[in-house]
């Protein structure tokens, strides 16, 4: 018989030949070793003898199927399946050892099942059941929350963090590309000439012409300046993100991304505008150029990088900046908050930098020490009543203001402190007015005294309303309708419906009525009324999450509308 195995063939003749002249070799004394080294090539297969392959008799009864009643079958080497077993009768008589193998496990004498056990199966055959559908709910309810609330939200997340990383990048670039250009075109040394020789003929179209009056490309490498900037010295810097201090909700909600620059304590701010998904643009909002404070303990000093931190607030004369918007222009100061900042260059450039001591720093925290002790005696009246007093208390004061500049005496402060039953203390009052009108005008900002008195939630909370806002004001005019609102308003995750202390029908009512109650018009909300709502919510959240959570809801409600 042949036997044919992927290609090897081994035929009874061919593999006896080399074993017998192997064994005649041994038998003349040589040794096995000796051999191999004189016949280098491989032996060939040696034929498979199925005739060795007996039964044991150790072996259990049913535990083998008899070698007559099975068959090899090889197939070609190029088949799916080199080899294959053929066993005609294995399934029947597999069958009936099994059947003798049950018979004699089972006993024929067993008693039939009491009607008590059968009752005890019944109840853990149902339990079991129930265990299992239960089980499966849970599963199913689990996996739900996970693709419906987990996933949404981190993709979400993820693609404003990319969104976000994006912008900075666009407008880092940007910046560095006009003031690497504006430093080369208007450098001094441009207007001199190139030196050459005296004997050199001069050409009509000669580069021997100052640089300024070359025609050339914006970009040209071959401009050599030494006393302009460089990329490297633009490096060392400071980015970070900026809001208005403003009620006029287009003003509020613009997009500043500013840069400190550490060579020569210059800064500029940018405004990052989007129109639609691909359309941007990138504009200069303050020019680049050294700046000092205009109000406060620092009045009069340079910025430095100890004034830059999340919560700061930079100060300009609108006045000095004539490409500013005219809303803005109105007010005769522009406040600017940080809201976000690069702490690792940050932390970076203070190692490198050595600033000189700050004799204004103890009396700093000495105004903070006083704001912070009102706002602790304010915070624990406002605890159950914030959302009320805070929207009206803003709708108050701009009553008062009857001239319509935005400031106010001290008798109309304590007027109104009385209207809405806060009490400060006589000494507290005459401390923050004191801090307040430092420049004895006699009249203060009421914007600035409330923040001040009051205080006012953290960076973090307020980017969140910033970002409903802008989400329900789709015509970027810092007015939403109060229908649009009433549409995308979602009091599912509000602290007292979790609790069940109140429905959600009933949150919703009541936030559409004290809406309505501080707006001036009954139909629409601005940015600095919907402000004053969610200062006064902040009030009685401690956790950021849970505040967060309040305002995300109306902005995912709308997306699902």
């Amino acid at each position: 018989m042949d036997l044919e195995v992927k290609g090897i063939a081994a035929s009874l003749t061919n593999q006896t030949q080399p074993f017998s002249g192997r064994k005649k070799l041994l038998q003349q004394g040589q040794t096995p070793r000796s051999w191999a080294i004189q016949n280098p090539s491989l032996p060939v297969v040696p034929r498979l003898d199925l005739g060795s392959l007996v039964d044991s008799d150790e072996e259990d009864d049913f535990s083998h199927i008899p070698l007559s009643t099975a068959h090899i079958h090889f197939n070609p080497p190029n088949s799916s399946s080199a080899l294959s077993w053929v066993t005609p009768c294995q399934i029947s008589h597999s069958q009936h050892h099994l059947n003798e193998l049950e018979q004699d496990i089972i006993p024929e004498n067993l008693p039939a099942p009491t009607s008590k056990y059968k009752l005890k199966y019944q109840q853990y055959k149902t339990e079991m059941k129930e265990g299992y559908k239960q089980y499966s709910q849970r599963n199913a309810e689990m996996t739900k929350s996970k693709i419906t609330q987990q996933s949404p939200r981190k993709k979400i997340d993820d693609k404003e963090m990319v969104a976000t990383e994006r912008k900075k990048q666009t407008v880092a670039e940007q910046v560095m590309i006009d003031h690497l250009s504006r430093a080369v075109i208007s450098d001094p040394e441009q207007n001199l000439p190139t030196e050459r020789p005296e004997s050199a003929p001069v050409f009509p179209d000669s580069k021997t012409a100052p640089l300024r009056f070359r025609k050339r490309t914006l970009h040209e490498t071959k401009i050599r300046t030494h006393s302009t900037l460089t990329e490297n010295m633009l490096s060392h810097k400071v980015q970070f993100d900026g809001r208005i201090i403003s009620r006029n909700g287009h003003d509020a909600c613009r997009e500043l991304v500013g840069f400190f620059f550490a060579h020569d304590q210059s800064l500029t701010i940018y405004e990052y505008r989007q129109f639609g998904k691909n359309r941007t643009s990138v504009l200069p909002f303050i020019q680049k150029n050294i700046y000092s404070h205009q109000c406060g303990r620092r009045k009069g000093k340079q910025y430095q990088l100890g004034d830059f931190y999340i919560g700061a607030n930079l100060t300009f004369l609108s006045s000095d900046h004539s490409s500013l918007p005219e809303s803005i222009k109105e007010n005769t100061l522009l406040i600017l908050r940080i809201t976000n900042i690069d702490q690792i260059a940050l932390d970076s450039l203070k190692t490198d930098s050595v600033e000189p001591e700050d004799n204004l720093t103890s009396q700093e925290a000495n105004d903070r020490l006083i704001f912070k002790a009102v706002q602790d005696s304010l915070k624990e009246q406002l605890h159950k009543r914030g959302v009320r007093i805070l929207t009206g208390l803003a709708k108050y004061l701009q009553q008062l203001d009857k001239e319509g500049t935005g400031l106010l005496d001290k008798a109309d402060f304590k007027q109104t402190l009385q209207v809405f039953h806060l009490e400060v203390s006589e000494n507290d009052f005459e401390s923050a007015w004191q801090i307040l009108n430092g420049n004895d005008r006699g009249k203060v900002d009421y914007g600035e005294f409330r923040r001040a008195i009051i205080g006012e939630m953290n960076e973090y909370r307020k980017s969140f309303v910033r970002k409903a806002f802008m989400k329900l004001d789709f015509n970027k005019t810092g007015c939403v309708p109060i229908t649009d609102i009433r549409k995308c308003y979602c009091a599912k995750k509000h602290p007292q419906v979790i609790s069940g202390h109140s429905t959600e029908e009933e949150i919703k009512l009541s936030f559409l009525e004290t809406l309505k109650d501080a707006c001036n018009k009954s139909d629409e909300v601005t940015y600095g009324e919907f402000e004053d709502y969610y200062e006064g919510l902040s009030i009685g959240i401690v956790h950021d999450e849970d505040f967060v959570n309040i305002v995300e809801s109306g902005r995912r409600n709308q997306k699902k509308s």
